[in-house]
């Protein structure tokens, strides 16, 4: 699997000025000056990284479509490898990707009812690079095994049985939501780490019981099998994967398209710290949350956030227990966290996240950190490596591809 941008074969990225316009700003793809300056000869890891983003082999990226697939499991990523050709195009690239969809009848129902026509057979053979996306059906229709289902799990497992045992395939699968459970029934998941909806993770361990299931993921990424806990979370592994196979800065441009807010990463959890707590219908505990969420970098106190919430401190925090089940301090806690697991993610330093996320010190992320996660914030710090992609400002006057 190729390295994404930042990381290309283990070594540092060095890359003149005038290579780092076409793929994105200075800060985007790590520009430093070599030996004779930043005008300098590109280093051969460099080469082998821009070789990467350059190549103009077409990948096909092949939509399996059966009764009743979620609408948003096609469109989303679909819409992402759209958008990475046309930034390609205008970067004065060649697209990369080549969209089709596939299915065992011409003309099947979605799951808002909207019917999808002019599908074409399933392949009998894949006889260029294809990436797989197999999308996912509502809960209520995943138990039932109908022809189509079982027409579907057989293709697979003819095509791809094989080919995901080949270190060296050319070939990738992508699930998205239930996607898994059908790549389950056709036996092409082995002994691979792969993920489902949060809903369906033990019907996907008994579908699959030699995979290693991992739980409250976005999306896991093992070899060839990429699988995605479903609905947005597609957009999140096609992202993913278009940065792999075009840069880092291209996928940001079209997640910044797709007015994308966050970009999550296979270490990043199903059930967001955002989202947590938040099922309830108090103003203003929601209120008081979004002041949080927007600001976790304020000087927040008992007596501020009970001013944001227009309440007095012990009443506040009543309602926080009632209705959100914490108390405000916590919830600050666990967002101040995951902006500081953020930052780390894109490379800021441990004193740099510390602060982003509004802990008065390292030495306080440390001790939150140790007593949620355990372990350290260096560990993540590390895990994300040197060359993790910088925050990209917004663009103001910078030309857009023609959407």
């Amino acid at each position: 699997m190729l390295a994404p941008l930042g990381r290309a074969h283990g070594g540092p990225v060095l890359l003149s000025r005038r290579k780092a316009d076409i793929f994105g700003s200075v800060s985007d793809t790590g520009v430093c000056a070599g030996p004779g300056g930043p005008e300098s000869a590109i280093c051969c890891d460099t080469r082998a990284f821009l070789h990467m983003i350059t190549r103009a082999q077409l990948i096909d990226v092949l939509f399996v479509i059966v009764p009743n697939s979620l609408l948003l499991d096609i469109a989303g990523p679909a819409e992402a490898f759209r958008l990475a050709n046309l930034h390609r195009e205008a970067r004065g690239l060649p697209r990369r990707f080549r969209l089709g969809f596939a299915g065992p009848a011409a003309t099947l129902p979605t799951s808002v009812g909207l019917a999808l026509g002019d599908l074409v057979p399933l392949p009998k053979q894949l006889r260029t690079p294809t990436w797989v996306v197999v999308v996912g059906q509502p809960t209520a229709h995943v138990t039932r095994v109908t022809p189509e289902i079982a027409v579907t799990a057989q293709w697979l497992h003819d095509r791809l049985g094989d080919a995901l045992l080949d270190a060296d395939t050319p070939h990738r699968l992508v699930t998205i939501c239930s996607g898994t459970l059908l790549a389950a029934r056709a036996g092409v998941l082995g002994t691979r780490c792969c993920t489902t909806h949060h809903e369906l993770l033990d019907m996907l361990r008994a579908l699959a019981p030699r995979a290693q299931v991992i739980g409250n993921r976005v999306f896991v990424v093992d070899g060839p099998l990429s699988s995605s806990a479903g609905i947005t979370a597609g957009i999140d592994v096609a992202l993913h994967l278009i940065a792999e196979e075009c840069g880092e800065a291209l996928a940001a441009s079209v997640a910044e398209d797709m007015v994308v807010y966050l970009r999550r990463s296979p270490r990043d959890t199903e059930l967001s710290p955002f989202h947590m707590h938040r099922r309830h219908l108090h103003p203003t505990v929601h209120r008081v949350q979004d002041a949080i969420v927007t600001e976790p970098e304020r000087d927040w106190d008992m007596a501020s956030l009970a001013g944001v919430g227009h309440a007095a401190e012990r009443h506040l925090l009543r309602l926080f227990i009632d209705h959100a089940g914490i108390s405000p301090l916590h919830y600050l806690r666990l967002i101040r966290l995951e902006r500081a697991r953020q930052s780390l993610e894109y490379g800021a330093t441990v004193t740099r996240a510390a602060a982003a996320a509004g802990f008065g010190s390292e030495l306080q992320l440390r001790r939150a950190w140790s007593r949620q996660w355990g372990g350290s914030p260096r560990d993540a710090a590390r895990a994300a490596g040197p060359g993790a992609p910088a925050p990209r400002a917004p663009r103001t006057a910078r030309s857009r591809a023609s959407r």
